[in-house]
This record gives structure tokens, sequence and C-alpha cells, in this order.
């Protein structure tokens, strides 16, 4: 089953990849019916899902794959990767809705889409250090061209910059990979076994080093501060739904590699560095809130708010590695708000890249002093862009809301100073209302002119996302009860 649902795209692609005589027109829904096919299974994968216990997959598959070395094709979720597994397969739906109306080799896109959707379930399903090294290099070859095919600007420099980046990140991670395998008793790259019987519990230095190698892979992609200077060029050269795969999707492989890699098998070493980590989630929080607010482009701003919402999700699993016998709980929570803030993160901002998207479509600008009174003539786009900017910015009802208050709930307790991360919230705040000011409100000037209002694909996809996140927000108990068995299991494992 899991393996259906993860190469299912991929054989669609080499279908429309080898077959020249499907037509564009044809393409586009091929695209959209195998996205929805596989969505379709993931729902029906979740509905069957039981907590499958501590050091327990569901819907596990396990075949030999390189002997030798201790690598088998290995496959399985818990609560911590189902619910990014969902998130995938409906943000690749909403991208096949979405480009419905493009007409730019839909052929080609399509197809290259379908092979990013299984090179990304397949680092969320795999359950083996190199699968999921392979899947995870893969998909930095799938963006690559979708930013250099369809990009706009300087779509070249960007694609180039975004590859050379993420792959030195995922050469480190090879680095920690190998590392953890020579340091292992059973000489395996299983997470599982790993994660039962942890390398370098005796060897602090040496754990501290693959950590390190490790954490800076991980962190590259997710990317926090430092390693971000990747992310706003790839996003504003980026087409559209290219930037929502790498903001909802991609972004989220580097945070998830934490909570399943570093954290349960590298526990000694994540509690003697968790300090640092807390210290990083803060700055990249503040950071990020702080130059988004400073930008004139509406999707560099947008950009730049991921770095601060990713920032929360390193606060919290830092805080999580401070161990102390009355905060076992809190930490709990700050681990299911870390993955709560993976899914919000990606329905919320995902919905404001397709809004920035239709901006350069209609106009051929994201700069925000361009537009003005956009209310009038596109009332249902300002309408959409206002929830979407009240959603990321954590009001109450939305899941945003959900994820940070939790993050902050189970954090203050074992760190009190991750208090500090506090005003970032008001600082996003402040940027999306100024953005919301000056782009919406007011006499129609500028490039708000004459401009088209969403049309019903537009609508569909956007819509889609911000309804999930309004569900998420007030009923966010069918979430939370898948992940927070799987956080309880991360906090034993990392408190060993």
């Amino acid at each position: 089953m899991l393996s259906l649902v993860v190469f299912l795209p991929v054989l669609a692609a080499i279908v429309l990849a080898a077959m020249p005589r499907i037509t564009d027109a044809a393409a586009r829904w091929i695209w959209l019916v195998v996205t929805l096919l596989d969505l379709v299974l993931v729902v029906g994968m979740w509905l069957a899902y039981r907590d499958p216990g501590a050091g327990n997959l569901a819907f596990e598959e396990q075949l030999p794959w390189i002997p030798n070395v201790g690598s088998t094709y290995h496959l399985g979720v818990d609560g911590l990767s189902l619910p990014l597994v969902a998130l995938t397969s409906l943000i690749f739906v909403v991208c096949a809705v979405f480009a419905l109306r493009h007409t730019d080799r839909p052929r080609s896109q399509a197809a290259l889409f379908l092979f990013l959707q299984t090179s990304s379930l397949g680092v969320f399903a795999a359950q083996d250090l190199i699968l999921f090294f392979v899947f995870f290099d893969l998909s930095i070859v799938g963006m690559y061209f979708v930013i250099a095919g369809w990009g706009h600007g300087n779509a070249a420099r960007s694609a180039l910059k975004f590859f050379l980046y993420t792959f030195l990140g995922s050469l480190a991670l090879l680095v920690g990979f190998i590392g953890l395998y020579l340091g292992s008793a059973a000489k395996t790259f299983d997470m599982a076994l790993l994660a039962a019987s942890p390398p370098f519990g005796d060897e602090p230095v040496i754990g501290g080093l693959v950590l390190a190698a490790v954490f800076i892979g991980l962190a590259i992609k997710t990317p926090t501060f430092p390693f971000h200077t990747w992310l706003p060029p790839a996003h504003t050269d980026a087409p559209a739904i290219g930037s929502v795969v790498l903001a909802s999707i991609m972004l989220k492989m580097g945070t998830y590699g934490f909570v399943r890699i570093a954290m349960p098998l590298l526990p000694d070493a994540w509690r003697e560095w968790a300090w640092l980590i807390v210290v990083i989630g803060i700055i990249s929080v503040l950071y990020g809130a702080l130059v988004a607010l400073a930008q004139t482009d509406v999707k560099r701003m947008i950009a730049y708010t991921s770095v601060n919402h990713m920032g929360y999700v390193i606060l919290a699993v830092g805080a999580a590695g401070v161990v102390t016998d009355s905060a076992a709980q809190a930490r709990e929570v700050a681990i299911t708000g870390a993955v709560v803030q993976m899914v919000s993160h990606g329905l919320i901002t995902g919905a404001l890249f397709l809004l920035a998207g239709v901006l350069f479509d209609r106009t051929g600008s994201y700069d925000i002093g361009s537009y003005g009174g956009l209310a009038a003539p596109a009332p249902r786009y300002a309408a959409f862009f206002a929830v979407a900017a009240f959603a990321s910015l954590g009001l109450p009802g939305f899941s945003g809301f959900i994820a940070e208050f939790q993050i902050f709930a189970g954090s203050i307790g074992p760190v009190p100073w991750t208090a500090l991360a506090l005003p970032g919230i008001l600082i996003t705040a402040a940027l999306f209302l100024r953005a919301l000011q000056r782009m919406l409100t007011g006499e129609t000037r500028g490039l708000s002119r004459g401009f088209r209002d969403l049309d019903r694909w537009e609508i569909l996809a956007i819509a889609t996302l911000l309804l999930l996140a309004v569900i998420i927000g007030i009923v966010p108990r069918f979430l939370l009860d898948v992940v927070e068995p799987a956080s309880s299991v991360v906090v034993d494992l990392v408190s060993r």
C-alpha cells in the first residue's frame, strides 16, 4: 500500500514522458487525476491508521536492498510521518488544480511534478538512512529543474544557488549517516535499529561531530539561520506552484529530519547541544520576522516568514532536548506543536505563495508599493489574502495558533528563556497588517487598476488550503490524536 502511494506518481510521470502523443490538455488532467488518486489512498491510510506503539511502524514494508552495508528498502509511517505524507499528497493536488490554466509546456511540467511528488513522499516514508538520502537528493534535482525551467527573473542563477546550497547540505547529511553506520553495533542504516541502540553513547565528542554533520545538512534544508540565504532568491524566481512545493513540503524535510533522525538516533549529543539549538531557533524566529518586515517584495516577505515559522520548530525540538524531571509532559507538547507547525505552515504559506503567484501572473510584479486599493477590483483576492495573512500571524481559529501555542507552552517550562522568541509573533502581525493596508485598502492605484479577480481554479486551490487551516484551528483533535503518541516516543528516546 505504502509503496503504491510513493511510486504511483512517478509511474504516471514515466507514462507522460514516454508517450509524446498525449496532448497538453490531457497531460494536465492526467496529472490531476493521479494526484487525486494518491490522495484518496493516503486518506484511506489515515482512516485505517492505529498507533503502532514505540519502536513500531504502520503500513511497514521491508525488503533486502544493499545487504552488504546493512541497508534495506524499508518504508513505514507513524504519527510523525503520516501527517506529512498526507500534507504532501494534498499540496500536489492543489498544485495540479492551480496549474490547470497553465500553457507553458504542461506535459513536461506535469511529469516533473509527479516525479517530485514521489521523491517527497519517499523522504517521509523512508525508514532507512540511505533510502532517505536517495529520495532527499532526488527532490533537490526535481526542484532545480522546476525553478530553472519554469521560473522567472534570474531563474537560472537562483536554481543554481538552490542546488549548490542544498546539495552541500545533503553531502553533510551523508557524512553524518556514514558516521551513524560506523558507530552502530549492528552496522546498519535502519532507523528503527539505530534508535533502539543509539551509537556513541560513551563517545560524546564523536557523537557531537556526527550530530553537527546531520544538523548542518538538515538546517540548510529547513532553512534556519545562518543557512537560509538560498531561500529568498529561490522563492522569488520560482513559479508559484514551485514555491508552494518548496515551502510546504521541501522545507519540512529538514525539520522532519530533526525529529526522525537527529533526536532519536543521537540522543546524548542532542541533549548536550540542546541549548545551542534553542538559541538558533530564537535567532531564526526574530531574524526571519525582522527581515520580512523590511521587504518591499511580497514574495520575498513570505519567504522570510518561512525562516521565522521554521524557527519555532527549531526552538521546540531544542527545548525538548533539555531534560528535566518535571518537564517531560511539556516537552511532549513542544514536539507535538513542532509537527503541527510543519503541517500548518505548509497549508497557510502554500496559500500565500499561490496568492503571490496570482499577482505575478496578472501584472508581472511582486512589488508591494505598486498596488493599492486592490480590494475594489478584486474582492475575492483581497478576502483570501486577508484570511491567509491572519492565519499566518497565528490568530486563534487557525492552525498556526494551535501550533505556536503548543510550542511555547511546551518550551517555556523546560527552557524559560525561549520566551525571548515571543516578539516574533508581534513582528509577524505587524508585517502582514502593513502589507494588507498598503495593497488592499485605500484608493485603487498603480497595478491594481483593472486587476482580474481570482478564477474558479485559483479559488478552489487556495480555498482548500485555508479551509483545512481553519478546520485544524477549530477541531485539531483528529491531527493531535495521530501526533501525540509519536511525540511521546521521541521524548522518551531523547531522554535515555
